[in-house]
């Protein structure tokens, strides 16, 4: 895993032009008091335990380095709820049809800036992967591992809630 930097903010404001003030750590205003203040509020993600023939769906993006195989995630996009987004990312990640998704939990994923919203989902059709992955594999539920990052505490919470204590992979050190 790389190291993101995610703190966002203008060194000049975006409404005004004018410098924009540190106020207190991830909170820049406009110095001018024009209004403008960037919070840098964390960004939703769904991520989904996708349940297919009684096997876990562990995907690969084309633009991770190594053979990790993580869930599949997506960014909520604006006016859709987070199950939505659950539901849309197994059609077009996998080209599946998801069942009501079911909520696991909520994870902070503060190195990412993100809040990941967990759900499950039972799928069935053919697996067809889109343009962002180029693999995947299908793992029995008890033979899962977990990764302790984002995502990992997802698969690992809805483990725990099948009555599996699943073993955690090392990360290799950043």
């Amino acid at each position: 895993f790389e190291d993101v930097i995610t703190v966002k903010h203008y060194k000049f404001c975006p409404m005004c032009a004018a410098p924009m003030s540190e106020v207190r750590p991830d909170r820049f205003e406009c110095s001018l008091a024009c209004g403008f203040v960037n919070y840098d509020n964390p960004t939703p993600v769904a991520a989904v335990v996708v349940e297919y023939e009684g096997k876990v769906v562990l995907a690969h993006n084309r633009s991770w380095k190594g053979a990790f195989n993580g869930l599949i995630t997506g960014f909520v996009d604006h006016a859709e709820g987070a199950a939505e987004c659950a539901v849309r990312e197994v059609k077009e990640e996998l080209d599946l049809e998801a069942s009501p998704p079911t909520l696991i939990g909520v994870y902070p994923f503060e190195r990412m800036n993100q809040i990941i919203i967990g759900y499950h989902v039972t799928a069935s059709g053919p697996i067809t992967l889109n343009e962002e992955l180029d693999s995947f594999i299908l793992v029995p539920p008890e033979d899962c591992l977990v990764w302790p990052a984002g995502t990992g505490y997802v698969l690992r919470d809805w483990l725990r809630g099948q009555g599996i204590e699943p073993d955690m992979i090392q990360m290799p050190k950043r």
